[in-house]
């Protein structure tokens, strides 16, 4: 059993950073973060605090079994975005990807729009074009692709999806939920 993981879904969850975990039950950013990552292992009473604060009793956190997990969100479960003056729609595919690892998007791009910039994570992010062409701003670093070709990167610097063809451009873009 990984601890470490399903303690960070809940804080995930309850929209707490590490640091703010650790305010609320006296422990220390750092000792948070290694036990997210299966580094150490809570004592009994840690164990139970951490899960008074996230709001999980210890027979639901060792729970196995696995709940009836969603696995078809239907179109009209999808959460449309626009902004018109920037030249851009987003489809959120999965309405619960906020409570998962991933959050796949459809983007939509008018002509010469740009998606909002994101500053720098450690989310990676991977897109693959549907139809017309983009242009990925990272860092100082431009790259450039069209209908059938996909992207892959971190995002650990400043970066930015642009429209630079003539039509509108389409693309599936799958982001992780790494941004702590």
């Amino acid at each position: 059993m990984q601890i470490g993981k399903k303690i960070k879904r809940l804080r995930l969850k309850k929209g707490l950073t590490q640091e703010e975990l650790g305010e609320r039950t006296d422990l220390t950013k750092g000792y948070i973060s290694q036990l997210e990552r299966d580094h150490t292992s809570p004592s009994i009473e840690t164990l139970f605090s951490l899960l008074e604060v996230l709001g999980s009793s210890p027979r639901e956190f060792f729970d196995d079994g696995n709940p009836a997990a969603k696995v078809v969100f239907g179109k009209e479960e999808h959460i449309l975005n626009t902004d018109e003056e920037r030249g851009y729609s987003v489809r959120w595919l999965v309405s619960e990807s906020n409570e998962k690892e991933m959050e796949p998007v459809l983007l939509t791009l008018a002509p010469r729009g740009e998606f909002k910039e994101f500053e720098p994570s450690l989310s990676q992010t991977s897109i693959f074009v549907l139809d017309g062409q983009i242009r990925l701003q990272l860092g100082t670093e431009s790259y450039e692709a069209g209908s059938g070709d996909a992207l892959y990167y971190e995002a650990s610097h400043d970066h930015q999806l642009l429209n630079y063809g003539p039509g509108e451009a389409r693309c599936l873009l799958v982001a992780t939920d790494s941004y702590l």
